[in-house]
């Protein structure tokens, strides 16, 4: 959510604050995470660069599977919420639909402990129809980064 934020703010006309307007022009791809996740026994990883839904979307295709994200697992950071207040706009909205900021979203078996700075943000099972869900709900809106542009 943090580039989608940038993008926000600079949308408006405006320059900083300096986080969120990095974070747009200048992502930090979490390079280490993707082999970290692979040697604790994920199963399936993504780079979240169309944005959360958009990309979690392709990993339900291909895997066969439906993923529900529950939000109150998203940690929104303070600074991302008041850029989202002084905008008037939902941080989460950033996190689930925003691009460009090249997170990591990896699949794990149950029985797998999460590498240090990785979070469990929803739950994945087996379905006849590959979707992701919002806290159990098809998501309302836009599932992913293009719409930013807009």
């Amino acid at each position: 959510g943090w580039a989608a934020a940038g993008l926000a703010v600079l949308s408006r006309g405006f320059r900083s604050p300096v986080a969120v307007v990095g974070a747009h022009r200048v992502p930090e791809p979490p390079y280490a995470a993707g082999p970290q996740a692979a040697v604790a026994g994920a199963t399936s990883m993504i780079d979240v660069s169309d944005g959360l839904m958009a990309d979690l979307g392709h990993l339900a295709e291909a895997s066969g599977v439906l993923i529900d994200v529950r939000t109150a697992a998203l940690e929104v950071p303070q600074r991302l919420s008041e850029v989202a207040s002084a905008l008037g706009a939902d941080p989460r909205h950033w996190m689930l639909t925003g691009g460009e900021d090249h997170a990591l979203a990896a699949t794990f078996p149950r029985d797998v402990a999460l590498p240090e700075g990785w979070t469990a943000i929803g739950a994945v099972r087996e379905t006849s129809t590959p979707r992701v869900l919002v806290d159990g709900r098809p998501y309302e809106g836009p599932a992913g980064w293009d719409h930013f542009a807009r």
